[in-house]
């Protein structure tokens, strides 16, 4: 069932649980591609309640275009400076 597309996995009807849980089956989540551990952003659209992966801030930081560069020294006088400020 991995790489099985969501289509695929099909519609299911499923239960609100106790505490109002919600239990999403095993093969839904496998063709989206999540995993225990993994964040999701939940939102309601109409009557819609729509799930999807959270991005990962580690990813978005290594793969978004840079548009600034600095030293370490640069880094350590900036630091620095604003240290000093708050003594």
């Amino acid at each position: 069932m991995p790489g099985e597309s969501i289509a695929k996995a099909g519609e299911r009807q499923i239960r609100i649980g106790r505490k109002r849980a919600l239990y999403i089956p095993r093969e839904i989540l496998e063709a989206a591609g999540l995993h225990e551990g993994d964040m999701v952003t939940v939102r309601v659209e109409g009557k819609r309640l729509v799930i999807e992966r959270a991005p990962d801030p580690l990813l978005l930081a290594v793969e978004r275009e840079k548009w600034a560069s600095t030293t370490v020294e640069e880094f350590e006088e900036e630091s620095e400076s604003e240290q000093e400020e708050w003594n």
